[in-house]
């Protein structure tokens, strides 16, 4: 389910995400085009580049890759600063035309028999991959994603708010149109419990025209979703404003990296971008490296003055006032302290960090009231309490003792968190450097407080494309709408158990959720177990979010859904979703890692999906418990051996030992976090062709650019002379083979041949030539459909450029062999003697 709020008229909704579905292509067709190693140029492309035949195709797709070496993204990158590119055309951002159609409602029908050839060319299977359809989840898997953008026309969440709740006195379920009326409507029996309740006498009145009402035209009793503002009994105290404490590292690293300047900046041009609507946001920046700096704004001054605080064990707050500011009040001194501040560190030569001092006294001074802290670090930190050391080991990497790396180093974190969470006090962190940070580490204020993670290695703001980025994540978490000081439950019919919680928030009890802040586009998985005998016909599950909006008003979003029972092995298999599946699967990996060995979560993935596809073979085929020439499952889930292959072959999970611990904690924080349509991409990627992508690809067409069809992810589609597009929603690679002609160099770089093409982070220019525009709007198309703060960074990858890079890129390919892994048609093998090696009778 997700929040969507219209920024535009503040209206917002939680329902779940539809997409438009995507054209019909003829499968015979492209059977026929995947059925062929080599590619040649469309008609007209060849011309255009040639004047003749099309060269020689890309070599031999089964050559060795060579040894992998460890790349760091951004390292070793000295670019030519470029002009950004603008958008090309008019982008409907409503339309994903390579975006799996999620939310549809699955059909309970006996599902297909589908088989997994053991031919080596198995891009047949996943060609219409962005096509599949995606279904809402069933059985033991629920999902919550947090806020996310309205659409255009889409009906906002309705309203109750004459503060008349009805809600079950014995399970505390808040009335909806599962339950239903008994003696003569004087009672209503609960959906959950079955418990018979008294229908308070204020809810057949019309309070606003003060007159009796029609009970049946209630919001609570025609829609799932339903919001209720919430009277004086559901608060302990006032809603909270909104509070943003800005801890900022001033060290010699902060400075010279560039991160303070930007950090900096982007606040000064986000102050009115800030969820600001009732004049009661409150603002305070700290700056830290050796000693902690407060700066002192007096309401309605342009002044401020620094106070430095030196004494890193008992951290005290310098004044008692005028150091957490009202933002309305004291805007021309926040301006003028923002427009200065980088200038105030230049000569700086601290180096160290104070970094768990700065937290504590963010700490002090957002207590009382709640909010959130940004912290923004450009080195480890190294005094006071949580003071961490370098732990990076590169003889562990790839080995069981891996797993320490990935683990918190220091409890100070963890227990910080917890107090943070009590107080309602969120933590997001933007961690930057080109040394060690301890992400997992670090990561750990985040994950407690329901707060967000940013990394961004080797940062330098001279480079424009590591300002841009930071800058736009860093001004999209700003100006994000967020919900305040917010309890989760969920509960479910009798016989159901909410058993696991995954995602970025604290368990204050058993089953209550404890969010501190409701962060854009974050998921939350929850598992639920089956505990009794079900004999209802239906099961009913209903979440209840109790939070203050940005408005500074206490409400109540609460989502009821019900879902059919069955006793048919069939049917489960019908309704499952891969897509939840997968998330599901994604979390457990990533806690499988931390809590034991990567290795045993790699294990536990394949062991996993060996038990679903062995229960099909054992209960749906004829074969039973006896061997099978193929690989069957449902039409519905045949795709999620390629998902966890995903997963398996992932930078968090993968077995490497080039991965630094960093890169691979960094991973599995988007791994546990990301929503769905998301998720999909950065375990799946996306692979364009674009130097014969059909003549309307990069168009405008009715729903915004054309984007080409995908390809499968196998190195076997690469041609010597193309110009390829790989993306996974943080990274886009365009990868230009060595045979590209220096016309299609000209016409995309505006540069005159191969040769002089440099290979690394980029920001390829918009031309004046319809090849150039039709690649840059692909380009901004590809960044544009993937929801969140992210902004992916560009690569220009050579095919004989540097040997980290390339390997780095062809590592997207995942149904290919790298490295210890399997390729696609492998891991089906070995899927598919396990399966008929073991018993599902």
């Amino acid at each position: 389910m997700s929040w969507y709020t219209d920024t535009s008229t503040g209206q917002s909704q939680w329902e779940p995400p539809t997409y438009d579905q995507q054209p019909v292509i003829d499968n015979t067709q492209a059977a026929a085009q995947h059925g062929s190693k080599r590619r040649q140029y469309a008609a007209g492309s060849t011309q255009a580049y040639y004047g003749a035949a099309a060269p020689a195709a890309y070599g031999d797709p089964n050559a060795p890759q060579g040894a992998g070496t460890f790349f760091t993204p951004g390292e070793q990158q000295q670019q030519q600063q470029q002009q950004q590119p603008a958008a090309y055309g008019a982008h409907d951002a409503s339309q994903y035309p390579q975006q799996p159609a999620y939310g549809q409602t699955p059909q309970m029908q006996p599902p297909q028999m589908g088989g997994y050839a053991q031919d080596p060319h198995v891009g047949g299977l996943t060609d219409q991959f962005s096509q599949m359809g995606l279904q809402q989840p069933h059985g033991g898997f629920g999902g919550q994603k947090g806020y996310t953008f309205l659409k255009e026309g889409d009906d906002p969440v309705p309203v109750v708010t004459d503060q008349v709740i009805a809600r079950c006195r014995r399970c505390r379920t808040y009335i909806n149109p599962y339950v239903t009326f008994v003696d003569g409507g004087a009672r209503w029996k609960c959906c959950m419990c079955n418990v018979s309740n008294e229908v308070p006498q204020m809810f057949d009145w019309d309070q606003q025209r003060n007159q009796p009402g029609d009970r049946w035209s209630r919001a609570e009793l025609n829609n799932a979703v339903v919001e209720f503002v919430a009277p004086t009994e559901y608060m302990v105290r006032p809603p909270q404003p909104p509070v943003y404490v800005f801890l900022l590292d001033v060290s010699t690293q902060g400075v010279q990296s560039g991160m303070l300047a930007t950090a900096t900046r982007t606040i000064l041009e986000s102050l009115e971008r800030l969820p600001n609507a009732d004049d009661r946001t409150k603002v305070a920046i700290i700056g830290f490296d050796v000693a902690l700096y407060f700066f002192c704004i007096p309401p309605g001054s342009s002044e401020s003055s620094m106070l430095v605080v030196s004494d890193l064990d008992d951290v005290f707050l310098p004044k008692p006032s005028d150091l957490l500011v009202n933002l309305t009040e004291a805007r021309a001194g926040l301006e003028a302290l923002l427009g200065r501040l980088s200038d105030m560190f230049n000569d700086t030569h601290h180096v160290g960090s104070a970094l768990g001092p700065a937290l504590q006294a963010g700490f002090k001074l957002v207590s009382a009231l709640g909010g959130k802290i940004i912290v923004c670090s450009a080195s480890l930190p190294t005094l006071g309490q949580g003071a961490l050391k370098n732990r990076e080991d590169p003889k562990i990497l790839g080995t069981p003792k891996e797993s320490s790396l990935l683990q918190a180093a220091d409890v100070f974190y963890k227990t910080f968190a917890i107090e943070c969470s009590r107080s309602q006090v969120s933590v997001d962190m933007f961690l930057f450097g080109s040394s060690y940070q301890d992400v997992a580490t670090l990561s750990c204020l985040p994950h407690y407080t329901a707060g967000s993670t940013f990394f961004y290695p080797a940062f330098t703001a001279a480079r424009s494309e590591d300002a841009i980025k930071f800058a736009h994540e860093f001004g999209e978490i700003l100006a994000s709408p967020i919900a305040l000081e917010a309890v989760m439950r969920v509960r479910a019919s009798r016989g159901l158990r909410m058993a696991q919680f995954h995602g970025n928030f604290f368990v204050r009890s058993t089953d209550l959720l404890s969010l501190p802040a409701v962060p854009l586009d974050q998921s939350y998985a929850i598992e639920v177990q089956i505990e009794e005998n079900i004999t209802t016909p239906f099961v009913v599950f209903q979440t209840a979010v109790l939070h203050t909006t940005c408005d500074g008003e206490r409400r109540i979003r609460v989502v009821t859904h019900a879902v059919p029972t069955t006793s048919n092995i069939s049917e489960v298999y019908a309704s499952a979703d891969q897509i939840a599946i997968a998330t599901l699967l994604a979390n457990k990996a990533v806690e499988r890692s931390m809590t034991s060995k990567l290795e045993d979560a790699r294990d536990a993935l394949t062991n996993k999906l060996i038990d679903i596809l062995g229960t099909y073979k054992g209960t749906m085929t004829s074969a039973g418990s006896g061997a099978s020439a193929q690989l069957s499952i449902s039409e519905n889930m045949k795709f999620l051996p390629l998902l966890t292959l995903g997963i398996l072959k992932h930078v968090g999970i993968r077995q490497s030992s080039q991965i630094p611990s960093d890169l691979r904690a960094y991973a599995q924080t988007l791994l546990t976090t990301l929503p769905s349509e998301l998720l999909i991409p950065y375990i799946h990627p996306t692979f364009y062709s674009l130097h014969n992508m059909p003549p309307e690809a990069g168009t405008i067409g009715e729903h915004g650019v054309i984007l080409p069809p995908p390809l499968p992810l196998t190195s076997e589609r690469l041609e010597r002379h193309g110009l390829y597009l790989i993306e996974d929603g943080q990274t886009i690679f365009l990868w230009v083979g060595r045979d590209a002609v220096p016309q299609l160099v000209m016409d995309v770089f505006e540069l005159s041949g191969y040769d002089v093409l440099k290979g690394g982070k980029t920001t390829i220019p918009v031309l004046d030539n319809p090849f150039s525009q039709r690649v840059n709007a692909v380009i901004s198309k590809t960044r544009e459909m993937r929801r969140g703060p992210y902004r992916a960074h560009l690569y220009v990858v050579k095919e004989d450029g540097e040997p980290a890079l390339r390997l780095w890129a062809l590592s997207s390919l995942i149904q290919d062999r790298s490295e210890q892994t399997p390729s696609y048609a492998q891991y089906l093998t070995q899927l598919k003697e396990k399966v008929n090696g073991s018993s599902y009778s």
